[in-house]
């Protein structure tokens, strides 16, 4: 099997990621819940996973990592902590549906800035007209769907200069790109745990600049005599029993990726998406790519005589795993007149070989001649 699917999922995970799990199931109980030592293991193994975590992304404060189920999650409770009926909101034009779903069931007013891909001179350009007003804004670091980083550090810098609160969607950047967090200044920051921190699913991280809104109430641990949340992070935004075998090997993904850097990954994966497009260059299609460092290593493609599902299901038979569609971004394919077709998408990772991407990509023109002929 070749995976070229990772920005769906990593599926090729360091085997530490594994045996953390293993180990956590079999040796932890939960942390706050007893005073024994399977909950006091359980309570350290996921306060150590909050050192790392802060660690990767320069963070000073650790407790202001909190764990959900995964980006989604993540990004809900940090829209819902700014987002009320009226309140207006800038967004890129390469959101996903985590990002705009909940907006507009906040029945928040929303602006789109930037809808030209691979030009961060526009986005940029777009968000700092925006910025005047409205009230928060919302920007992905990478498009899930083409892979184009957008200049979240200049808008990063705009919106604190215009007083304007920014939620960060790291979804497609955490563990790739070395996003400084205090540097940025961002009120928050969402990511997953199964995408490039290299993790299991069912896992996320929220960075938090300062107090949040729960999303869900409950048992936290502390302070139960209490009948609101906690005032304090982590605890106020980490309602219930925690995920401690996936925190686990979020952990062990974390470590991985602090020993590799994410600067040495995006450098692998980028020489991988510069081979991919040398490789595709006589293929009978459309590629969306610009080659230079406003990509990850993420390509998309289309064909003008056979559909990406089609694509897709034709590679199967291959056993190389890839995904088409629109790839829960229909606002990324609106902005890149992609909508009506959807695209076939090759992501790459650090445990993606030279020579499988190689086959991949024969595998890929062949099926293309293939139709043509």
């Amino acid at each position: 099997m070749i995976y070229l699917d990772s920005a769906a999922t990593s599926l090729l995970k360091p085997s530490a990621v594994g045996y953390a799990m293993a180990d956590a199931l079999r040796s932890m109980a939960s942390p706050g819940r007893g005073g024994h030592a399977p909950s006091m293991l359980a309570a350290d193994m996921v306060f150590r996973c909050r050192e790392k975590a802060a660690e990767l992304f320069h963070m000073a404060r650790p407790d202001h990592v909190v764990f959900t189920m995964n980006a989604t999650h993540a990004l809900n409770i940090a829209i819902a902590s700014l987002a009320r009926k009226g309140k207006r909101v800038v967004i890129s034009g390469f959101e996903h549906n985590a990002v705009a779903r909940p907006l507009y069931a906040q029945g928040c007013s929303v602006k789109v800035a930037g809808r030209k891909l691979f030009d961060p001179e526009d986005t940029a350009r777009s968000f700092r007209k925006e910025l005047t007003e409205v009230d928060f804004a919302v920007c992905t670091v990478v498009s899930n769907v083409f892979g184009y980083i957008l200049p979240y550090r200049e808008i990063c810098e705009m919106c604190r200069e215009s007083g304007v609160p920014l939620i960060l969607d790291a979804s497609q950047a955490a563990g790739i790109l070395d996003l400084d967090f205090d540097a940025l200044g961002a009120a928050f920051m969402a990511m997953p745990g199964h995408k490039g921190l290299l993790g299991p699913q069912g896992t996320g991280i929220l960075l938090c600049r300062d107090r949040a809104h729960p999303l869900l109430y409950g048992g936290s641990g502390s302070e139960s005599r209490l009948q609101t949340m906690p005032e304090d992070l982590p605890e106020r935004l980490e309602a219930g029993t925690q995920n401690v075998c996936g925190i686990a090997g979020l952990l062990a993904g974390i470590d991985t990726v602090l020993s590799k850097t994410p600067d040495a990954i995006f450098q692998y994966e980028h020489a991988l998406l510069r081979l991919s497009i040398r490789e595709l260059q006589s293929a009978d299609c459309e590629r969306f790519t610009i080659g230079g460092n406003h990509q990850s290593g993420v390509i998309s493609l289309r064909s003008p005589r056979v559909d990406c599902e089609t694509l897709a299901d034709r590679l199967s038979e291959h056993k190389i795993c890839v995904r088409s569609g629109l790839h829960c971004a229909p606002l990324a394919h609106e902005s890149a007149s992609t909508l009506e077709t959807g695209t076939l998408r090759l992501s790459f990772s650090p445990y993606l070989s030279e020579g499988e991407l190689r086959e991949a990509c024969r595998v890929l023109r062949h099926i293309l001649s293939d139709t043509v002929s």
